[in-house]
């Protein structure tokens, strides 16, 4: 496994190229129409760790391909995660004020904004799949990312869990239920984020897939996890569930599951478990 500082370097490095990936990317703040430009760059370029990203560029290095083949993939999961923060933050469903830190869309702008917003974030998560010139040009291709995009972020992905969260808040739920509302609501995309990478691999062997898919899967679940013990939310879901010593315990037990999912790639995946080791142990 690569060392933790090692890994963190490579973080860093990931992360401030996809500051500036997604920069330029995005319309300019001056351009027409300028209200909308400017909350879009503000709800994107507003920090994070940029989780997907991170797991897509980890995956295409084990698969054998390099940033740059791939960076526009990295962007559109980027683009579609912001997009769904900026609409969650919304009054009607979250009502949340605040994202990292600052004053959330609706708040530093308006809801009517707030709501373009996520609409251009989507649109333009799509635009770049279909036509950015760094992505493998095969049709074929194309409409596989399109397609995994798609499906995470729709109803049987992203959407249907948050309509889950939101039916389902203040009520009791079985832990099952937790996870199932999570496998669409959180594991959906970061899974989209490795099987992309593998979309844009010539001749990934089916295994393969699969195990990146495991790895997402489990890995996605221990950072739900434990965000929530980091938070102390009053309504986190897990910790109700489980309550604090069985949701470190299980964190433990996901992160061993994603590891051992990654058996099938070999060294060729040690980017992918530094990457985890440092997403789940990030003050070590």
């Amino acid at each position: 496994m690569i060392a933790h500082d090692s890994c963190a370097a490579q973080v860093k490095a990931w992360q401030g190229r996809m500051e500036h990936a997604l920069s330029v990317r995005l319309p300019a703040a001056d351009e027409v129409p300028t209200r909308l430009h400017a909350a879009m760059r503000y709800s994107v370029l507003s920090g994070g760790q940029r989780v997907r990203p991170l797991l897509l560029f980890g995956a295409a290095r084990a698969l054998g391909l390099d940033e740059t083949q791939v960076e526009a993939a990295a962007c559109a999961i980027e683009f579609a995660h912001a997009y769904s923060r900026v609409h969650d933050d919304l009054p009607a469903i979250d009502d949340d004020d605040l994202r990292h830190g600052r004053p959330s869309c609706h708040r530093a702008y308006d809801e009517g904004t707030a709501v373009l917003v996520g609409d251009a974030l989507q649109s333009l998560a799509f635009q770049l799949l279909a036509s950015d010139a760094a992505l493998p040009a095969a049709p074929g291709v194309r409409l596989r990312l399109i397609g995994l995009l798609a499906e995470a972020i729709g109803a049987s992905g992203l959407a249907g869990g948050q309509a889950i969260d939101v039916a389902t808040q203040g009520e009791r739920v079985s832990l099952a239920e937790i996870d199932a509302m999570h496998g669409r609501r959180t594991v959906a995309l970061m899974r989209a984020s490795v099987l992309m990478a593998a979309a844009c691999a010539p001749r990934v062997a089916p295994r393969l897939h699969e195990a990146l898919a495991a790895f997402a899967a489990a890995l996605a679940l221990a950072l739900q996890i434990q965000q929530e013990l980091l938070d102390g939310a009053a309504d986190a879901r897990y910790s109700a569930a489980l309550g604090p010593a069985a949701s470190r315990e299980r964190v433990r037990r996901l992160h061993a599951e994603a590891l051992e999912a990654l058996q099938p790639l070999g060294p060729a995946a040690d980017p992918l478990r530094g990457l985890a080791q440092w997403l789940l142990a990030p003050g070590d």
